[in-house]
């Protein structure tokens, strides 16, 4: 791999990127803190007050404590102490056989209680591969003598870290192949300094999830068609976008023409057999969202679109919520509260820059811009008008096409002071548990 000098370069520029950023998580805090309560959504303040953290002993570990904040607080539970934990906030709600007086939905039942039931913990809202990963490398990190928690910590952004790592190779193939080498390199760079980019240093799935979707359609590209699908997989059981990995592989597949090689008559069938490969190379295609639909259907599935939908407010392709919203958000940008004005002028950078990015990679790179796509269309119509700006890290025409306009030196010199100094202040409040998406 390092036969080429730019992939030392990318390495390096990542190496560097990963001092800084754990710097960053301490140079902040010892200079100057934050005011809270944070009025950027409507919930905000009632989250943000002194002392809101006390009682989430996954979030006041003092070793990283800056690298975690909301939703690392359920990754790290889940490597710690699995689904179940039992400091997690819980919903009244049962899944299984033996759930009373519940809508069949099969193969479990599932209601929400009013009763003092045991519910279920916000933790099945996440995917396991994360907290697996997480536990992996907590492993050998063990010989540190750290406690359980912030061993887990460490492995996290240790995860995270890398998983950023394989997505900036891969970005710079994407931009090597519709630019040039400096392209590439341009867009790569752009990735590590997208406003939510400090996300890729957290205990987030960000880095993880970039890491395997990015490396999933450039193993497609080269023609590794198994092992795209294979890591697909693992991307889908990051995050539940990453099930439509699976277009590109179809889209990868037709192109081949497979499919018209084969005599599909009934009489050919009967002679010969059924044509094995073209079902095995179906099985390859889909295999994200087999995947996925064995997941959906077990207790994990079950739980946690029980969760999404009653706690967190989202839902497949929920277009009437994700109006009201999103609509909500753009009269923010031109109401009375500061804090809100300043978060939602970010979640509609993101937007706008996400939307505009794959649409215009149609042509050029139809097989990341039709992922891109996807990726943003969903996250921006399941529901709450939050967190956008961090979903389309997913996305990645968003950087091929930043790279693009990067040509300009203007806009180079531009783009990346504002990207910066938006992602600092983000950082900055993911830092001190403000909301930061």
């Amino acid at each position: 791999m390092f036969r080429n000098p730019n992939h030392r370069i990318v390495l390096g520029i990542w190496f560097g990127w990963a001092l800084i950023m754990l710097g960053y998580h301490v140079f902040v805090p010892a200079r100057f803190t934050v005011q809270p309560p944070d009025y950027a959504l409507e919930w905000t303040p009632a989250e943000t007050r002194p002392g809101s953290q006390k009682g989430k002993i996954f979030l006041n570990e003092p070793f990283l404590n800056r690298h975690v904040s909301w939703d690392s607080e359920y990754y790290l539970a889940i490597a710690v102490s699995g689904y179940e934990a039992p400091t997690i906030v819980r919903i009244h709600g049962q899944l299984g056989d033996d759930a009373p007086s519940a809508p069949t939905y099969w193969p479990f039942r599932v209601y929400i209680a009013s009763s003092n039931d045991p519910g279920i913990p916000l933790s099945y809202a996440f995917f396991p591969l994360y907290p697996i990963m997480m536990n992996l490398f907590a492993l050998p990190l063990s010989i540190f003598g750290l406690n359980e928690i912030a061993t887990a910590t460490l492995a996290g952004v240790i995860v995270s870290m890398l998983g950023t790592l394989a997505a900036m190779f891969a970005v710079y193939e994407f931009g090597k192949d519709d630019l040039d080498e400096a392209g590439g390199l341009r867009a790569a760079f752009y990735m590590l300094i997208f406003p939510s980019a400090f996300f890729f240093a957290e205990v987030y799935t960000e880095g993880l999830f970039v890491g395997l979707a990015f490396s999933s359609l450039l193993l497609l590209r080269r023609g590794h068609r198994g092992w795209a699908a294979l890591v697909a997989v693992l991307a889908t059981f990051t995050r539940a976008v990453g099930v439509t990995l699976f277009i590109p592989l179809l889209i990868s597949w037709v192109k081949d023409w497979e499919w018209m090689e084969l005599d599909l008559e009934w009489r050919q069938i009967f002679y010969r057999g059924l044509p094995w490969r073209a079902i095995f190379g179906a099985l390859i295609i889909f295999a994200p969202v087999i995947a996925f639909f064995l997941w959906r259907i077990s207790y994990y599935g079950m739980a946690f679109s029980l969760v999404e939908d009653q706690y967190f407010e989202r839902q497949f392709l929920a277009f009437g919520n994700t109006f009201l919203w999103w609509s909500a958000g753009f009269k923010a940008l031109f109401g009375s509260i500061p804090n809100a004005a300043a978060y939602y002028f970010v979640e509609w950078l993101g937007v706008i820059i996400g939307f505009v990015a794959c649409i215009a990679g149609m042509k050029r790179y139809p097989d990341l811009a039709i992922f891109g796509f996807l990726v943003v269309f969903l996250s921006f119509t399941s529901g709450p008008a939050q967190g956008m700006y961090r979903y389309i890290l997913g996305a990645p025409p968003v950087f091929l096409f930043l790279s693009r306009l990067g040509k300009n030196q203007i806009f180079d010199r531009v783009w990346t002071l504002a990207s910066i100094l938006i992602m600092g202040v983000m950082c900055t409040m993911y830092m001190f548990h403000m909301w930061a998406g």
